[in-house]
């Protein structure tokens, strides 16, 4: 059961506008993993449903997180159907993601008070899964959809859609200034923040240096001209 709000988990998203993705078979790894992330300042983290067992390996993560880090919003992501996401939410995901947008996916979430935020890559998939009660609507993957011109030419005409690009989110201030720049809310990043050579070398260290790097680096983005 979501131990945060949906509302909650929504505005920390905003507020905080960086949602760390990672998976891993292993859990002391993977609990390795979310306490560096969450020591370099991020207070959502999306695990992947990647492999075998990967719902196993969630449940011990959730648990760690809720000792170690309460502050934290632990979600599922690469969730396909309702089945696999009525799952995670018993296990405690705080909010669900998808590759594609699934429409029991998103009833079951409402259901339960639970945030969603499914894969679209058209206007048209866009649309519905706001109509379907989707607050942050993942684009994915972000930079071949259209990348910050995509999201800036949507957000024209519908000011109201909130997009968060995952894929094609680099952690350097270029990348991430176009993307913020565009106007989207937050930015989903996997491989280019926990990248696999720091994973390989269980560098906690410097994952949670790098973290803390991307969130300064986020807030000097966002900040009105003459506030850097």
């Amino acid at each position: 059961m979501a131990r945060f709000p949906r509302l909650h988990v929504l505005n920390t998203m905003i507020d905080t506008g960086l949602v760390p993705v990672f998976h891993h078979a292993d859990v002391e790894v993977a609990t390795a993993i979310g306490g560096a992330v969450a020591r370099g300042g991020a207070r959502v983290i999306e695990f992947t449903n990647r492999g075998d067992h990967a719902l196993e390996v969630f449940s011990e993560l959730e648990r760690f997180c809720r000792a170690a880090h309460p502050e934290v919003i632990l979600g599922a992501g690469s969730i396909l159907d309702a089945p696999t996401a009525g799952l995670y939410i018993n296990s405690g995901a705080n909010f669900i993601v998808g590759p594609v947008l699934n429409a029991e996916v998103a009833r079951l979430c409402n259901r339960r008070k639970v945030a969603y935020s499914p894969g679209c890559g058209t206007a048209g998939e866009i649309s519905q899964a706001e109509e379907l009660g989707c607050e942050i609507v993942k684009i994915f993957p972000g930079d071949l959809v259209g990348g910050p011109a995509f999201v800036e030419a949507l957000r024209g005409p519908c000011p109201w859609t909130l997009l968060m690009p995952t894929g094609g989110v680099d952690i350097t201030e270029e990348s991430l200034s176009a993307w913020f720049s565009a106007g989207v809310p937050c930015v989903g990043v996997g491989s280019k923040l926990v990248s696999a050579d720091l994973v390989a070398a269980q560098d906690w260290e410097m994952l949670q240096q790098r973290v803390a790097e991307t969130m300064s680096l986020i807030r000097r983005c966002r900040a009105p001209a003459g506030e850097e």
